[in-house]
């Protein structure tokens, strides 16, 4: 289904452009470059003036004639189109992209504009979520976290070992006070709440009969910018 933008309306319509997130290419039926936003000039490093009836493959590798062809016919059956792709910088660097597709008339009522998110950072995002969540679930360190209540949300093999625990279900019907009410662990899951780092030693009896242990238990707040949404903690033996 197509945009329609009314003729007398266009200049509002650009306004929006301007403020969008996303970089924005509106080309002709056959590819080539209308209008570019401001994003668009941040994302890829050229001036409007610079790309005006240029291909938009020089933003976006492999969309060459044939592909948006293709894409336009899809597009009368679809109201827009999702495809992951690479940006092309001016300098030559890529980055990974996706890139929805859809119809507008602004000058000619087959006119596509290419709306093109940048999603290298949350690609290295996860990666770095994976790195972390592999490290977590590896440390010989005993690690957890809690939401604000208490209630034990995530926890490591080491902790669960620790503390006997089956599996994160039942994990997850206990709380700190319940594993650690010892002071000044308490206390200190306080502090860690007010957004202040703890360490503290405790020596824990064994079930065993084997000599007390010297654990060192760090608490440190859990941040979401300014807000903090919980603690975090880890038990290292001595």
């Amino acid at each position: 289904m197509a945009l329609f933008v009314p003729k007398d309306r266009k200049s509002l319509f650009r306004q929006f452009l301007a403020g969008m997130y996303d970089a924005v290419v509106i080309t002709d039926p056959n590819g080539h470059i209308l209008e570019i936003n401001p994003r668009a000039e941040e994302y890829f490093g050229y001036s409007q003036e610079e790309v005006i009836d240029k291909p938009v493959s020089m933003f976006i590798k492999g969309l060459g004639p044939e592909i948006v062809q293709r894409i336009r016919r899809g597009l009368e059956e679809d109201r827009h189109m999702i495809i992951d792709a690479a940006g092309i910088e001016r300098k030559g660097d890529k980055f990974a992209a996706e890139v929805t597709v859809s119809i507008i008339d602004l000058i000619d009522p087959s006119d596509l504009v290419f709306t093109i998110r940048n999603v290298e950072r949350r690609r290295k995002l996860r990666e770095m979520l994976r790195t972390k969540e592999a490290a977590f679930s590896i440390s010989h360190a005993a690690l957890f976290a809690c939401d604000r209540e208490g209630r034990f949300m995530e926890a490591n093999e080491a902790f669960m070992k620790m503390f006997n625990l089956a599996d994160t279900d039942v994990l997850r019907t206990r709380s700190f006070s319940d594993l650690m009410g010892d002071h000044p662990l308490p206390e200190n899951f306080a502090k860690a709440l007010a957004g202040e780092t703890t360490e503290v030693c405790i020596v824990a009896q064994t079930d065993s009969g084997e000599e007390d242990e010297s654990l060192q238990i760090t608490l440190a707040p859990v941040t979401d910018g300014r807000k903090v949404r919980g603690v975090a903690g880890s038990i290292i033996g001595g």
